[in-house]
């Protein structure tokens, strides 16, 4: 069951991640496609999942679709949920990420939950900057990125063996004062 509100956006909303709503972490996980993007070629089990959402350093955030806009846990029946958000802590530097179910995808939902978790984390983290990172053959990720300001700010080499074969990743970085002179 979807938890609390977040932030809202025009079409989606960002809502807390429950224990019971590991089942769309699962679905995204062993999805081929979406394992394929963000470079995981290992199936996660249920238990790899618990460890995820038992970690303080990560908080996942499920991105929702028809929400009623009540700010509280809602029923589940009534929130359309299509993907998840995160934010890693790795220093002063969080790292976001983002998956979406393949038949949302194309649509815009993205580039608004990056923002909306953009956004977030500016407001809950006291950092300079924030980091992303996506494979060398993610286009669609990489657009993104850039769509919302983010710069290339390096390339790791061999980052990840993906299908197989070693794929790039590669570096994205945004300022804060550059997210805030472009709202």
């Amino acid at each position: 069951m979807p938890g609390a509100i977040v932030k809202r956006g025009d079409r989606i909303t960002l809502r807390t991640l429950e224990r019971e709503d590991l089942d769309v972490l699962q679905r995204g996980a062993g999805d081929p496609e979406i394992r394929h993007l963000t470079g995981n070629s290992r199936v996660r089990t249920r238990d790899d999942l618990e460890e995820v959402f038992e970690d303080e350093n990560v908080t996942i955030l499920l991105v929702c679709l028809d929400d009623p806009g009540d700010p509280g846990p809602v029923e589940p029946e009534t929130v359309r949920r299509v993907g998840v958000v995160n934010v890693k802590e790795w220093g002063r530097r969080p790292v976001v990420g983002i998956w979406l179910r393949p038949d949302v995808q194309g649509e815009g939902y993205g580039k608004e939950a990056t923002a909306l978790l953009v956004e977030y984390v500016f407001r809950a983290y006291e950092t300079p900057t924030v980091r992303a990172k996506a494979f060398d053959y993610n286009e669609s990720s990489r657009g993104l990125l850039e769509s919302l300001g983010f710069q290339q700010e390096g390339c790791l080499r061999m980052d990840a063996f993906v299908d197989g074969e070693y794929r790039d990743g590669i570096l994205y970085g945004l300022l804060r004062e550059e997210w805030e002179s472009s709202r």
